[in-house]
């Protein structure tokens, strides 16, 4: 089987390229690729290369297939698992496999597995951790932004409190209670706020700041204050650029009282030491973005560590359980993972993309593997469509979804658009 790739051979190395794939042994399985969405974090594994934790040292040999927020279909079904899995299912995968203390996943530590690619060989330790995950929603790309919104609910799962009468860590954020995300404009921003909102575990106050007012009027159009209240959560956007005293300003909004539950969205040393004094008593401060730099640090104030019985925790992505409560979220409706949406592309836009990721204005990139599309903007629809019929149709289908991405605009994409050739 001829594969189509996007593969990694040192810092800043990636090469579109086909190749042929070895037969499967019976531990594997073959699988057909459809859908990938791009993690800042596959930008940080092409910049660090084999200095990465995850990617190997013999990349520039051995190349790996990056990404790792894929949905897929199977194909061929190795004899162990024939019993188990059937051709023509869907599935998305969780990376981390967590395989005997190792950090290799797909996406970063194995030369053919991967969602930047056509077709993949599924190694057997996915099946082993239980990692090849069935899902049943409609469309494909809902099945790529399940690990994204997986890491969202494994940081709310981590976050934590202690009380002090049984020394029992009471785990996730405080039901009732105040909330605050910081730098929460951004893709991550818009999974965390619609997570917070939609599922059954609520704050009565969520703040979303952010110095970005163009993010934070998107955020504010897909996930509505109205919506919010009529949970129970009164939900508020803040622009904190021309705050003199961020501290203080964004405790107004909790009647001058600190947060207990504060997330950190962004890997800024003053965006965390801001966190940290936003705390309420007893509450916990999650330092959600990870950092490039390995030396990134930042001050805590250890008397309120001790006295206010402050908390620290940091997550790097989601578990299996995690991925299962998402997928089930966006099979019942609970959550819509198109919001997160907002540039389509083909499998030779993945290179640039990766490569610039930072600068790319707007919200999560999704990618369809067997498709030749230059990185489009969903708003660029309408004035791309004046030239190409395929974009005048894409728009069409999307102002007929409030300006977003759906299962009908994936459906004609696969259907009408270029196919990837190299």
């Amino acid at each position: 089987m001829k594969t189509t790739a996007v593969r990694l051979y040192g810092k800043k190395d990636l090469r579109l390229e086909s190749f042929d794939l070895p037969d499967i042994k019976p531990t594997e399985i073959l699988a057909k690729v459809v859908s990938d969405s791009i993690c800042m974090s596959s930008y940080k594994a092409a910049n660090q290369g084999e200095e990465h934790k995850r990617v190997p040292n013999n990349i520039n040999t051995n190349p790996i297939i990056i990404g790792h927020e894929f949905c897929l279909e199977l194909l061929e079904i190795g004899e162990k698992w024939q019993n188990q899995y059937k051709s023509g299912d869907k599935y998305s995968i969780q990376p981390a496999l967590n395989y005997q203390g190792a950090l290799d996943a797909p996406g970063y530590s194995f030369e053919y597995i991967g969602g930047n690619a056509t077709y993949i060989i599924i190694p057997e330790i996915v099946m082993i951790q239980k990692c090849l995950l069935p899902y049943e929603g409609e469309g494909y790309f809902s099945g790529s932004l399940a690990e994204p919104f997986s890491c969202v609910a494994g940081a709310f799962h981590e976050n934590f409190r202690s009380n002090f009468d049984t020394h029992i860590h009471e785990m996730d954020i405080k039901k009732g209670g105040a909330m605050i995300i910081i730098a929460g404009g951004g893709p991550m921003g818009l999974a965390a706020i619609a997570y917070a909102v939609n599922r059954d575990i609520t704050p009565r106050l969520l703040v979303i700041t952010d110095v970005d007012q163009g993010r934070l009027d998107r955020a504010a159009a897909l996930v509505k204050t109205s919506v919010a209240k009529e949970k129970g959560i009164e939900l508020i956007y803040v622009n904190t650029a021309n705050f003199k005293d961020p501290v203080y300003q964004l405790k107004t909004y909790n009647h001058g009282e600190g947060y207990d539950d504060v997330f950190i969205f962004a890997p800024v040393k003053f965006l965390v030491e801001q966190g940290t004094e936003l705390l309420a008593r007893m509450g916990c401060l999650n330092f959600f973005a990870g950092p490039s730099n390995p030396n990134f640090l930042a001050n805590i104030n250890f008397y309120n560590l001790h006295y206010e019985g402050h908390r620290l925790t940091g997550t790097s992505g989601g578990n299996t359980n995690d991925m299962k409560e998402v997928l089930e979220m966006f099979t019942k409706g609970k959550l819509n993972p198109e919001i997160m949406i907002s540039h389509v592309g083909g499998l030779d836009s993945v290179i640039d993309t990766t490569l610039n990721l930072p600068q790319i204005s707007g919200a999560k990139k999704l990618i369809y593997t067997h498709i030749s599309m230059p990185l489009t903007d969903i708003r660029d629809f309408r004035k791309l469509g004046a030239r190409d019929p395929l974009f005048a149709k894409l728009a069409e289908i999307c102002d007929r979804h409030d300006g977003l991405w759906s299962v009908e605009a994936e459906s004609y994409l696969l259907e009408h658009g270029k196919g990837i050739e190299v």
